[in-house]
């Protein structure tokens, strides 16, 4: 079994994805549900298109994490928008 990791990016029409680790590897949709579903295609056609042309599966060396800062400090005029970020 191997695992990728995948980047979901939130975009004004719906979102898109990408691989690191399979460069060119991305796909997008209207929802996260829809762009979930099509970057599993794409990454199932992007290795078999490399399998067939003979060239070596990259292993996932990508890694991610979710970053906390809770003493950040927020100057007033950026409250609004600190707090619009915080939600999304």
């Amino acid at each position: 079994m191997q695992k990728y990791l995948v980047i979901f990016e939130k975009t004004q029409s719906g979102y898109s994805a990408y691989v690191p680790d399979l460069p060119g590897c991305i796909s997008e949709g209207k929802n996260k549900e829809e762009t979930e579903k099509n970057i599993y295609e794409a990454i199932k056609f992007h290795i078999e298109g490399m399998i067939e042309e003979g060239l070596s599966i990259p292993e996932s060396r990508s890694e991610s994490e979710l970053i906390i800062f809770p003493d950040l400090l927020i100057r007033s005029e950026n409250k609004k928008i600190a707090k619009r970020a915080i939600k999304a």
